[in-house]
């Protein structure tokens, strides 16, 4: 019954894990996978099992015709005797317990495998040895795998023969008769027969070590060194001490081996020779074999080197390592694809006047107001709609057609959440509840009267400028972990969604997609009852024929199963394409071997202030290669995964094609309309951003010195020490010919706050798609840093942000601190939010807008009105009539500043006490009066700028 039990267990795995691949369109990746570690089981497995089993055979039949002739030998009669009818089944347990765990630890190597198998040419060599580079990435691990196997079958094949030689008197651990004679053993404790065996195994063993020194040579191509974090690659020392030694050691354990295959050659010859060794000499040539190499190892391979390193080395390591350190400069720059960097240097201007933006007007015009990381809980409160919707922690930032104009805007998925169903229950969680709906929209650089999102697809059903979709979400981030649908109609079917806002008025619907497994045969309801440990699967009458099970739902999750040899982005983002919500999944094709790079961990270069561990890379690890080779898309309504080449160059992709033919289609199958969604990926940018840090410098002194280095500075706006994470923003780099969605990110010298770089990688997609442009500023340069802004303005506008803190009523959000390369310098802007501190129904609306250029700041209700105030009155670009940037200001002059009289200040101070008041009292009703709070808020920020401008003498604003 156990057996029938396990049985049937791995059955119901192997069997519901097919019919997932044959819904999702690929059953022949699951049938390639499951071949390929077939047949790497039973290939491993047997020749293990004939190694081990044929050496316990061999042990066996030469054993000694006289076995109890001493009292150590006689002890162990009665388990020769236990054993004697058993033999055969012993031998043939034994060899194939050991094959089984060879073959089952050789599956794990299919992966290797294939890649060794349809590996193609890079078509560049390394700088060492001068192969090609898919030696290392393809065939190297290969050889190493089998190396290892044999290491292994050796020793195992060994230590079997020895048991049983020792089992049958071939082997003792004292004479035969026990006695001393001249101060040493008169008997022998090793008959010839297994002298001749174990002096083969040693042989081979001894061989086998000499293959590992062979390979240990090309190892040497991706050997950390510690010249700094993460180098890889040949130095000084491993060329000229590490490699002679290796191949010296090679050598000489070739001879070793050699020595113990000519004394099994002799112990044969001599066969008809007297039994007993009485001086142990035929031991003596590969005991002084074996000492060599131990010495040689110690000496060659440890000693010497580490002389070379203390004498020759570190005395002038800058020059001895410089043609090392500019390999390692150019593999590690062409591994992560920053060969092409455009470095510009950038003399930042720090002064400001009138106009000084009108150049970069397209570029203001987009800048982003809505953090994504902020307004969740506002998309919650706004589009929730009902309590069992929901929006991701973090939001996405994407690319739409807005009243013909393309606009940035900030885009979530109304995901399903279950702790908000009103009643638990099983049917509910797995029948009735299944699905999420629609896709919200809301401009990026606006916001409404009250300072929330200014939304361009909203409500339920959405409707906006998106148009006509599908907008059931069974596919994506936070679904339930299995749902089954297409059962059940009429009133008795999915939940849809309200008509009403009360729920009383539901629609529901019943699917009729082809997403999820079929389940309406026995066999596959108690395949999935097993599965989920469910027997209400089996047993519930809402389980017939036309259902249909959905699990695995997580767009990574099922880009990671269709393509398992892929790294991905911890980042999905969802797009309306062809009437469908689709999820965008960016795929990435890494190695950690190839020559000379440095090494990044991916999942620690991921990090930073809005990541978790949920949103790491999945399939990461430490790598030094790394391509964004596929997009991929998961429908939203079906779950159908659809993979297309990207990087239609990258060796490794083409590896994996030809491993998983008809798996990724060409990128020429991409759909116009999802081209022009797609982005740049989040950690691939992490990843270069790190690395060019510090391989911005080539200069293989300078890199060596280390003081030109450069950080990711902390994000400002949190209150742990956690990197600064990129943005997407639209804007013109200097030499750019227009405005170009981008992901940004800022550089701060080590050690150091102020600002050294400006990073931008272009994101849309077309001829400049992935070129990377730095703008380097002069060392040494006035132009403050992300954290050093954050503290001016903390210091500037400490009494105006205070007076958002209406007692213990309200908190400052802080969103992004964006930087932004114009007007000739860099602008940082940071929006406020104000958020209530009291209550369920609290979220953050936008209220000002700090702005920095040089040593100008402003803090005022809109970013027009703080443009405006750090230059000089006019900042020379409109932002267009909307709440959140207020009228264009026109190019006029600003008319000379005028005194202010006192009792206008005194008015303007009384008018932002009275505001603040009405705005606690607002805060204070149950529910707040968020309308009345808002306006008070407005009359507050106007009633703080008339009491600035006229204390400064200047005309106050209207």
């Amino acid at each position: 019954m156990v057996l029938l039990v396990v049985a049937f267990l791995l059955f119901d795995n192997v069997y519901t894990t097919y019919l997932w691949y044959r819904s999702v369109g690929v059953a022949h990746v699951y049938r390639t996978r499951i071949a390929t570690e077939a047949a790497l089981f039973v290939v491993f497995g047997a020749v293990m099992a004939l190694a081990v089993g044929a050496n316990i055979w061999l042990a066996f039949r030469f054993r000694p015709p006289l076995m109890g002739v001493s009292q150590e030998q006689q002890a162990l009669d009665r388990y020769r005797m236990g054993l004697a009818p058993f033999a055969t089944w012993v031998l043939i347990g034994v060899s194939l317990l050991l094959g089984i765990a060879a073959g089952a630890g050789a599956t794990g190597a299919w992966r290797t495998y294939l890649l060794w198998a349809n590996g193609v040419s890079f078509g560049t060599k390394d700088a060492q040895f001068h192969k090609d580079i898919g030696f290392y990435v393809f065939t190297l691990p290969w050889l190493r795998h089998i190396q290892g196997f044999l290491l292994a079958a050796v020793v195992l094949s060994l230590i079997a023969a020895l048991v049983t030689h020792y089992l049958y008197a071939g082997v003792a651990l004292t004479p035969p008769n026990g006695v001393r004679t001249d101060g040493r053993f008169a008997g022998s404790r090793v008959t010839r027969a297994a002298q001749v065996h174990v002096s083969i195994l040693l042989g081979l063993l001894v061989l086998v070590k000499a293959y590992a020194y062979w390979l240990d040579r090309y190892a040497l191509t991706v050997a950390s060194s510690g010249i700094t974090r993460g180098w890889a690659g040949p130095t000084y020392k491993s060329v000229h001490a590490v490699l002679p030694a290796k191949t010296i050691l090679l050598v000489i354990a070739a001879l070793c081996a050699a020595l113990f295959f000519g004394n099994a050659a002799r112990l044969i010859a001599g066969r008809n020779q007297p039994e007993i060794d009485r001086g142990g000499h035929p031991w003596a040539l590969p005991a002084l074999g074996v000492s060599l190499m131990v010495l040689a190892s110690v000496v060659i391979g440890g000693v010497y080197p580490l002389i070379v390193q203390q004498l020759q080395v570190n005395p002038s390591q800058a020059t001895k390592e410089a043609p090392y350190i500019q390999k390692n400069i150019d593999a590690t720059r062409a591994a992560y694809g920053l060969d092409g960097v455009e470095v510009t240097p950038y003399d930042a201007k720090t002064d400001v006047s009138q106009n000084q933006l009108t150049a970069d007007a397209q570029t203001v015009t987009q800048i982003r107001l809505m953090d994504p990381s902020v307004i969740s809980a506002t998309y919650d409160q706004l589009q929730q709609v009902r309590g069992f919707y929901t929006f991701p922690a973090d939001l996405a930032v994407d690319r739409y057609q807005v009243g013909g104009n393309p606009q940035d805007a900030v885009v979530a998925v109304r995901g399903l959440s279950l702790t908000g169903v009103p009643q638990r229950n099983w049917v509910n969680d797995h029948l009735k509840y299944t699905h999420g709906f629609g896709l919200v929209a809301a401009k990026g650089n606006a916001a409404g009267p009250d300072g929330s999102p200014d939304f361009v697809e909203h409500w339920l059903p959405t409707t906006g400028v998106l148009g006509m979709y599908e907008q059931r979400v069974y596919f994506g981030e936070g679904v339930p972990d299995y749902s089954i649908v297409g059962g059940l109609p009429g009133s008795a079917a999915e939940f849809d969604y309200s008509v009403d806002k009360e729920g009383t008025q539901q629609v529901s619907i019943t699917y009729s997609g082809k997403g999820g497994v079929p389940v309406g045969s026995f066999l596959n309801k108690l395949a999935y009852a097993v599965k989920f440990h469910e027997p209400k699967i089996l047993l519930s009458n809402g389980v017939n024929k036309d259902s249909r099970i959905m699990y695995d739902r997580d767009p990574k999750q099922r880009v990671q199963a269709v393509a398992p040899w892929l790294t991905i982005d911890g980042t999905t983002y969802p797009v309306v394409v062809d009437g469908r919500i689709q999820w965008v999944v960016d795929g990435y094709t890494t190695t950690s071997a190839y020559p000379y790079s440095t090494s990044s961990q991916l999942e620690d270069v991921a990090k930073d202030s809005l990541t978790n561990s949920d949103r790491n890379p999945l399939g990461a690890g430490r790598v030094n290669y790394v391509r964004n080779s596929v997009k991929a898309t998961v429908d939203a309504y079906n779950g159908t995964v659809t993979l297309y080449a990207w990087d239609e160059s990258d060796p490794i992709l083409k590896t994996w094609m030809k491993a998983f033919p008809g798996t990724v289609k060409p990128r020429s199958a991409i759909n116009p309309d999802l081209l022009a969604h797609l982005r740049y990926p989040q950690d691939l940018f992490k990843a270069q951003r790190d690395i060019l840090g510090r391989y911005h410098v080539t200069t293989p002194s300078e890199f060596f010195g280390g003081s030109s280095f450069w950080n990711v500075p902390n994000d400002p706006t949190k209150d742990a020490a956690q990197a600064q994470p990129p943005y997407y923003l639209t804007l013109q780099m200097p030499g750019q010919p227009a405005p170009t969605f981008s992901l940004t990110s800022t550089l701060v010298p080590a050690n150091r706050s102020n600002l050294a770089a400006f990073m931008a990688v272009d994101s849309d997609p077309g001829p400049d798609y992935g070129k990377i442009r730095v703008l380097e500023l002069p060392s040494g340069t006035a132009v403050k840093g992300p954290e050093q802004v954050q503290n001016t303005f903390h210091t500037a506008f400490a009494n105006q942000l205070n007076l958002f803190r209406t007692g213990n009523t309200t908190k400052i959000v802080e969103g992004n601190l964006l930087t932004l390369p114009v007007g000739h310098g860099l602008l940082y802007v940071e929006p406020i939010y104000v958020q209530p501190l009291a209550g369920q129904s609290t979220y953050p609306l936008l209220k000002s807008v700090l702005v920095a250029f040089g040593g100008k700041m402003a803090l005022e209700s809109t970013l027009q009105q703080s443009l405006n105030e750090v230059f000089a009155g006019n900042a020379g670009a409109t932002t267009g009539e909307n709440p959140a940037t207020g009228p264009s200001p026109g190019t006029g002059t600003t008319p000379p500043p005028a005194p202010a009289p006192s009792d206008q200040l005194k008015q303007a101070i009384t008018d932002a006490a009275a505001a603040q008041e009405r705005a606690a009292k607002d805060l204070a009703q149950s529910p707040p009066d968020w309308t009345a709070f808002g306006k008070d808020q407005q009359a507050l920020q106007e009633a703080l700028s008339r009491a600035q401008a006229l204390e400064s003498g200047q005309r106050p604003p209207k």
